[in-house]
């Protein structure tokens, strides 16, 4: 299993300099991973810092830790402005990108309603689709075509293509019990999985990945697939750690991101850092 931190660049953390050096610490500290959370607004208002600019920074300040945003609303960003930005970082960073991606909600901070922006579950998770296919079809670095629903692109040509190979790997957000997000992260190369107002649990890791293994074919690229949970395991002693990451671990999670709210300082997650990743 990896370890990562996983950072709402708010307030005090909309700091772009400050994330950059706390990423430098992290990757000193032992940590395999700085993720960042991708919002246009938050409420109550405060700072917010666009991820991909901080990624960039983050990935200058940085030589080994893999980043990313986690996760990206696909639906509310230009899939070819997206598969541009995604292709720079992947060069920026010698290769360590992950592209998390979902449909984003509008509930907590009305970005969607706010800024005009769809506002359907169901019609975002199409655009959701489609823009993968746009995206991944711009990243091959050969001409491209796409006449869709919701996106049209003719005769395309975007270079350099990105470092990683066959591409840099894609992350699906999910909401469980919900099986149409497994559905779509089975096509792809991790889930990113949740459940409102705890944990998710490791008999429910075993559930969701025998789901996401009967939806697995043998077009599905031939990548390692990540399960990736967020949380907080910082306040436990070590053999409270290490025994709930083994529990996860044979359930088939690959990454556990140590996981910060809205209203954590620099300090709040400098602490964390300094602990260390959580012990197995």
């Amino acid at each position: 299993m990896r370890f990562a931190l996983n950072i709402p660049p708010f307030g005090a953390l909309a700091d772009v300099r400050a994330l950059a050096d706390l990423a430098h610490e992290a990757e000193d500290a032992g940590w395999d991973g700085f993720f960042l959370w991708d919002h246009i607004q938050v409420m109550p208002p405060q700072a917010v810092a666009d991820p991909w600019v901080a990624l960039t920074a983050i990935a200058l300040a940085t030589e080994r830790v893999r980043l990313g945003a986690l996760v990206t609303p696909l639906p509310r960003r230009r899939p070819w402005q997206l598969a541009r930005e995604a292709a720079t970082l992947d060069h920026v960073s010698h290769g360590r990108l992950i592209l998390g991606v979902g449909i984003g909600g509008d509930n907590w901070f009305h970005e969607y309603s706010a800024l005009g922006e769809q506002v359907d579950d169901k019609l975002r998770a199409a655009m959701l689709d489609e823009g993968l296919d746009v995206l991944t079809g711009l990243w091959r670095g050969e001409p491209f075509s796409h006449a869709g629903a919701y996106y049209n692109v003719h005769e395309a040509h975007f270079l350099p293509t990105p470092v990683q190979r066959p591409r840099i790997p894609i992350w699906v957000a999910a909401t469980l019990p919900n099986k149409a997000p497994l559905r779509r992260a089975a096509r792809w190369d991790g889930v990113v999985p949740g459940v409102d107002g705890r944990f998710v649990r490791p008999d429910e890791v075993r559930d969701m990945l025998a789901y996401i293994g009967q939806q697995r074919t043998s077009e599905t690229p031939a990548m390692p697939f990540d399960v990736v949970l967020a949380g907080w395991v910082g306040d436990k002693e070590p053999a409270e750690q290490t025994t709930l990451m083994r529990d996860y671990a044979e359930a088939g999670v690959t990454w556990w991101q140590e996981g910060f709210l809205p209203g954590d300082t620099p300090d709040n997650v400098r602490q964390r850092i300094r602990q260390g990743p959580p012990a197995m």
